[in-house]
């Protein structure tokens, strides 16, 4: 298998994934959604609220919120030394206290630890007006997507890399292969047609079904695409998506030992 990174930026990553299937690279894109760990609110006590939000409402915002994670220093509630009870190893403790008219800001919870804080921090949670107050703890845990969505780390998907030929394609289909492909592959300019983007061919089949003067070859080569919501860095999702998949893929292998000893 070969990877290579083709774009990397602070919460975007894309990679070409050549000699894997497609069945490999899927598991790895569903691991990512279901098994990586991010930290979420998970629980509010509400002391004050008489804003026009019901405490259901704010608790809901709340439990979207993006949060920083730290995977070293922390535990999932169900492998945690507490037994799943509560501590520093795996909660984390958010406070808002806010009685001033105007918007109540992501930046304005108060972390009980400074490295798990919003990501968003102009994200807007409610608004005050006169004589309204908020006050709430919250508490923070980690979780999985296969849980709640509040746990993904963010979107991913794939699809196959491929080789486009252009044959006798006169002005008039030339101008019809720009018009009906979706995905702006091709190009005409100055009576000349380019194939401009052929990373984004979705595989539709418009442009052979309308035209007849393309030809579209699969490479088995895959582009990976990885958007993080911030709590994690790309690589760090991936490369604890490779552990949980690792973990499941022994699993597997001590089962078939048991059933077939």
């Amino acid at each position: 298998m070969k990877v290579q990174a083709l774009e990397k930026k602070k919460d975007f990553l894309t990679l070409s994934i050549a000699g894997a299937s497609p069945g490999f690279i899927n598991a790895l894109r569903r691991i990512i959604l279901s098994e990586v760990p991010t930290m979420a609110i998970d629980v509010v006590e509400f002391k004050k609220n008489n804003t026009g939000l019901y405490d259901e409402i704010i608790a809901h915002r709340l439990g979207l919120l993006v949060l920083k994670t730290d995977l070293k220093h922390y535990n999932l509630p169900e492998e945690c030394s507490c037994g799943g009870v509560g501590c520093a190893k795996c909660q984390v403790r958010l406070t808002l206290k806010a009685n001033k008219q105007g918007f109540v800001y992501a930046s304005q919870l108060q972390s009980s630890d400074p490295k798990i804080v919003p990501v968003h921090e102009k994200t807007p949670i409610v608004k005050l007006l006169p004589g309204q107050e908020l006050e709430l703890e919250a508490v923070a845990t980690l979780g999985r997507g296969k849980t709640h969505a509040k746990w993904q780390p963010g979107h991913v998907y794939f699809r196959e890399r491929v080789s486009i030929k252009t044959k006798h394609c006169d002005e008039e289909k030339s101008k019809q292969l720009v018009e009906v492909c979706p995905a702006k592959v091709f190009a005409f300019k100055q009576g000349k047609l380019s194939i401009k983007n052929p990373d984004n061919c979705l595989l539709c089949n418009a442009c052979v079904e309308k035209t007849g003067c393309v030809e579209i070859t699969p490479t088995g080569e895959y582009l990976f695409f990885l958007e993080s919501w911030g709590q994690l860095k790309p690589v760090e999702i991936l490369e604890r998506a490779s552990y949980e998949l690792d973990l499941k893929l022994n699993s597997l292998l001590t089962l078939l030992k048991q059933a077939t000893s």
